[in-house]
């Protein structure tokens, strides 16, 4: 089984959450648009979205998926998206596609967060992939000095502007053994817009795609 069959074998699995007339929170990323693809072919059966970037949000609506703002619909019932790491308690690292705040700002307005994952981004402890950091252009190298203290590489995504007009930094050379402290740690130092680790609100179903 190749990735991208495991992506799309994860995103179909999710559908099993979807039920008739909700609004669903949408994320970003490759595994999410095998997820658009299959809500696309239901669209009839849900009301609308609330999409985390862009990019989804174009996607949704070439899907006849209507897309509606979070400040209009209250809790949501369910949000789905992919990840870039997941270890065994379900904690994230999620922001390769540089839309980790608003990824987190609909997590945290949702009862259930599903993640759907191809099987390769399982891990036993973060840190492999690169820990992005949001923060405001500004405070860049403020921040950066910040990370080193804490023991990270921090690279600047050159290029990269979010979908909030920000930049991002890509943290290296991590081991995260306490996903939570350091979460809270680098959300408290001034500049940082949030952090792509999903530990305080961490995924409640993780779907990893495997032919099982």
């Amino acid at each position: 089984m190749t990735n991208e069959d495991g992506k799309r074998r994860a995103a179909r699995a999710a559908m099993r959450f979807v039920e008739p007339g909700m609004i669903i929170g949408v994320g970003t990323g490759s595994t999410v648009a095998h997820f658009i693809d299959a809500l696309g072919e239901r669209r009839g059966d849900i009301e609308a979205a609330v999409s985390s970037s862009e990019q989804s949000t174009r996607l949704l609506r070439q899907r006849g998926i209507e897309v509606v703002d979070l400040n209009a619909t209250g809790e949501l019932a369910l949000y789905v998206d992919g990840a870039d790491e997941c270890d065994p308690q379900r904690c994230l690292i999620k922001g390769g596609g540089a839309a980790l705040t608003r990824e987190k700002i609909i997590a945290a307005a949702s009862r259930q967060f599903v993640c759907i994952i191809d099987p390769g981004k399982r891990v036993d402890v973060l840190g492999r992939f690169p820990l992005p950091v949001e923060v405001i252009p500004m405070a860049r190298s403020h921040v950066a000095r910040q990370l080193v203290l804490l023991g990270g590489q921090p690279v600047w995504r050159d290029g990269v502007t979010t979908d909030n007009g920000n930049w991002i930094l890509d943290v290296h050379n991590l081991r995260i053994t306490d996903p939570p402290a350091l979460e809270s740690a680098i959300n408290q130092i001034v500049g940082v817009v949030t952090v792509g680790l999903f530990a305080a609100r961490r995924a409640d179903i993780v779907l990893t795609g495997e032919a099982d």
